[in-house]
């Protein structure tokens, strides 16, 4: 086990007589053989190269990950041979009691089958630490007991054991007499198999593993076992199921685009094809009537208008029953915003997190195409922190709580949401606050979700806004999590610092604020960077790490910035942090700036980009 003081951060699983039950198969691995050695004062552990040429260490480092390293003579340096923890599924407890990590799927965290989550409510907020619950409670006598293949096997702190050579099928007649037993397994897999053990009390910390699983048999109700012999099991009737549920559906998806083509045929108001049935379907959004919308904005008046983008105006509305919402109405004359909303539908629907906006329903009538959000009374972050007076009410402990509960957004979109999400236009005006100032990332319209392992994606139309977008996103049209990790970075320096990247302009010099910031740091005088409005009103040490992940957040190469994990951990933690290098479009400008515009952040959403790049590539 990893702890940290009294909280396990991390635990290997128990020894099965072949391996720790939590690690990667290693029965064939040519660098290293363990074993371990039994007796009745002790137990002992015993790891050994192959063979006399290889020179390894383990070290914890400061932030608590184990790391295994070999020397590799060529390099001439160590080099990493395992982590632990390895990734996210391996952090101790992250899905609770009965809850079963995935590290394929987003969210990671689900429950066991046939268990549902405790607390359906904070479990759709993704905090899982409730774990989930039996479908049907035990009733001791006439349990059955259901197999779950391929997983690391729970803690085993509360376990007894039978180390006697006995079959799966007498450990399961020795569980079923004892009423405690909700759960047994085999004790020792080598060979043709021996002993039993026995679990007692809740089942925590279990993940699937591909090639190094085991097999649980978990105390169920009869009812939810019945014919069923194991969660793999019964797959040609579910096979049969499935095979009939997608013809059903293709027939009635054929059935609606022949309805829906003749019906855009007749009637030029849905050639855009905004919702349709298919997007309704996948979205699960309560529908807005437009009588209903048009009574809450007070049909649309200019007093409630909130602003306006790419897509259309945003309109403040109040419901019969007092509810207040914010609705975005598709302008007639937009072209983008169809696909922005559209985008929107399909992406943000699904999406639950307390520094997400929360998408409440749509409205598609005639031609008008809206969609309703959770109403946000402090607007805007830009509104705020980029005015003179009002940036006044945002003291430091404001901001700081501000570029956390981003960061923990970011890190929900990038890796426990439903899918990974690539913001793509992370802004100060897409951050909206609430009235506790609580930060909710908004606008998904350029937002691009990832399937599986994927991790990067080009497109040939860069959009966003200028300022945030990372190097090879604007050059080459690449974009990943870590092009909306530089975004973050330069939001860390505009919420520190309450100026504008695009636009900075001191004086002495002609950097842009990454450039500024960089310059400050190499001289370490990170002090001048904070806003003049905070009137020395910080924790200098908090500022300058701040200052610090940001930095190494707008690093110029994606392989040297942090993943939002990472940045959340560095925010939350005294732990060391690595040197920053340079940062993306980090250059001298030659430019005039008016200095009596009041255009200060000539910005937009959709900007066909001529960059000069002033390094070599």
């Amino acid at each position: 086990m990893l702890k940290k003081g009294e909280q396990i951060m991390y635990r290997i699983g128990p020894w099965n007589g072949l391996r720790w039950s939590g690690a990667p198969n290693t029965s064939n691995d040519p660098t290293y053989s363990g074993s371990v050695q039994i007796t009745r004062d002790e137990v002992h552990y015993t790891l050994r190269a192959v063979t006399d040429s290889v020179l390894s260490r383990s070290t914890l480092t400061p932030n608590g990950v184990g790391v295994r390293s070999t020397w590799n003579d060529r390099a001439n340096s160590w080099t990493t041979y395992s982590n632990m923890p390895a990734d996210n599924c391996d952090n101790y407890a992250l899905c609770g009691p009965h809850g079963i990590c995935n590290v394929g799927t987003s969210p990671s965290c689900g429950c066991l089958d046939r268990f549902v989550p405790r607390d359906p409510e904070s479990w759709d907020g993704t905090d899982w630490s409730g774990g989930c619950v039996r479908r049907t409670a035990l009733s001791c006598d006439g349990d059955k007991f259901l197999k779950y293949s391929g997983i690391k096997l729970p803690d085993a702190r509360n376990t007894t054991n039978n180390n006697e050579r006995r079959s799966l099928t007498e450990c399961q007649v020795d569980c079923s007499r004892d009423c405690s037993c909700v759960a047994y397994a085999q004790l020792n897999i080598s060979g043709d198999g021996s002993g039993c053990l026995f679990y007692h009390a809740d089942l925590i910390d279990i993940r699937t593993l591909a090639s190094a699983g085991q097999d649980l048999y978990i105390r169920m109700a009869a009812s939810e076992v019945e014919d069923v012999a194991s969660v793999d099991g019964n797959k040609g009737r579910t096979r049969s199921i499935i095979i009939a549920s997608v013809t059903s559906v293709v027939f009635v998806c054929l059935i609606l685009g022949y309805v829906y083509g003749r019906k855009t045929k007749k009637d030029p108001s849905m050639s855009q094809g905004m919702f349709s049935a298919t997007h309704v379907k996948d979205a699960e959004l309560p529908f807005f009537s437009l009588s209903t919308v048009l009574k809450a904005t007070d049909n649309f008046s200019d007093k409630n208008k909130l602003g306006e983008g790419g897509f259309g105006p945003v309109y403040m509305g109040v419901l019969k029953d007092g509810h207040e919402i914010a609705v975005k109405r598709l302008s007639k004359t937009s072209t983008q915003g169809v696909n922005e909303l559209r985008n929107e539908v399909t992406l943000i629907s699904k999406l639950q997190h307390r520094n997400l906006v929360r998408t409440l329903g749509f409205c598609a009538q005639g031609d008008e195409y809206m969609l309703v959000y959770e109403y946000m009374p402090n607007y805007s972050l830009d509104l705020t922190l980029f005015d003179q007076e009002k940036s006044r009410l945002l003291d430091w402990q404001k901001r700081f709580n501000i570029i956390n509960g981003i960061a923990k957004g970011l890190l929900y979109l990038h890796q426990d949401s439903r899918l990974r999400i690539i913001h793509r236009d992370l802004k100060a005006s897409n951050i909206l606050l609430d009235a506790d100032m609580i930060p909710k990332i908004s606008d998904f319209g350029l937002a691009r979700s990832f399937g599986g392992n994927q991790t990067e994606a080009q497109t040939r139309r860069v959009v966003g806004t200028y300022g945030y977008m990372s190097p090879e996103y604007a050059i080459d049209g690449l974009f990943s999590v870590k092009s909306d990790v530089f975004s973050f970075g330069v939001l860390v320096l505009e919420i520190v610092s309450g100026n504008r990247n695009r636009g900075f302009l001191l004086k002495d010099h002609n950097l842009n604020l990454l450039g500024h910031a960089w310059s400050l740091y190499k001289e370490d005088s990170l002090r001048k960077l904070v806003d003049p409005c905070l009137d020395e009103a910080f924790d200098l040490g908090q500022v300058e790490r701040t200052i610090h992940v940001g930095l190494l957040c707008v690093q110029n190469s994606p392989d040297d910035r942090p993943s939002m994990s990472s940045v959340v951990f560095m925010l939350g933690n005294g732990v060391a942090l690595p040197q920053a290098k340079q940062p993306g479009f980090f250059s001298e400008r030659n430019i005039a700036i008016d200095h009596n515009s009041n255009d200060s952040n000539p910005t937009a959403s959709h900007n066909q980009l001529t960059i000069t790049w002033t390094q070599g590539r």
